[in-house]
């Protein structure tokens, strides 16, 4: 009888489940979203004129009902799974956008972010990519995750572009893999491994440092070159 591949054994360790801890960078600060010090901040922020660049690929709608969206923000905070946090720009103190660590496996070692709302005050500013950075880091180096993944619709093209400048490797999309808002979805799937993230974190570092950046706060080096990666 001829043997099978198999996969190499793994130490049996689980990591740790994310806490509801305040992870804090330069830029911006990640808190446990809570409904009384942020609803209003992301309502505002959220619900203006560029709202459908803010809502078009998530599974919520934009909102012009103050009380139901602080509702629902409070029953995002209450979450275990997804685990929102919001994002604080430190300069205004203002939320500024939310995002979560999600389908969490500790024996698997493999977790998600995911439900990423950002408003166009931290769009394509260098709070976004350090919000990014400090999950990243979290997963890693305090939680001991092997796997860390990013999804999104396969129509989403600044996601898709986003997780690969973030240095996330494509690895497929899965057809028909949900019904969102009535439409729809195939899911591009990108995953980073805990053998790359050493890379990757140094990386983020070079391009988060002052020392990047211009006086009128133009980059020197892009993310993306810096990852190798063909994203813009």
């Amino acid at each position: 009888m001829s043997e099978q591949p198999i996969g190499e054994l793994v130490e049996a360790r689980p990591a740790k489940r994310p806490a509801r801890i305040i992870l804090s960078g330069r830029a911006v600060d990640l808190v446990p979203l809570n409904a009384e010090a942020h609803a209003d901040a992301l309502f505002e922020g959220a619900n203006g004129g560029d709202k459908d660049r803010v809502w078009t690929y998530l599974f919520d709608a934009p909102s012009t009902d103050r009380a139901a969206f602080r509702a629902n923000i409070e029953a995002k905070a209450k979450s275990e799974d997804p685990l929102f946090f919001a994002i604080i720009d430190k300069a205004s103190g203002k939320a500024v956008g939310y995002q979560t660590l999600m389908r969490i496996e500790p024996q698997h070692g493999v977790i998600e972010v995911g439900n990423i709302m950002y408003t166009p005050a931290i769009q394509r500013t260098i709070g976004a990519t350090e919000a990014q950075y400090l999950f990243a880091r979290y997963v890693f180096d305090e939680l001991g995750y092997r796997r860390y993944e990013w999804k999104c619709n396969n129509l989403n093209a600044p996601s898709k572009r986003a997780a690969l400048r973030f240095g996330f490797t494509f690895e497929g999309v899965f057809r028909q893999h949900m019904i969102v808002k009535g439409r729809n979805r195939d899911t591009a799937w990108f995953s980073m491994l805990d053998s790359e993230w050493p890379a990757r974190r140094a990386a983020f570092e070079q391009w988060l440092a002052p020392g990047n950046f211009d006086a009128s706060g133009r980059q020197k080096f892009a993310l993306s070159t810096l990852n190798g990666t063909d994203a813009s």
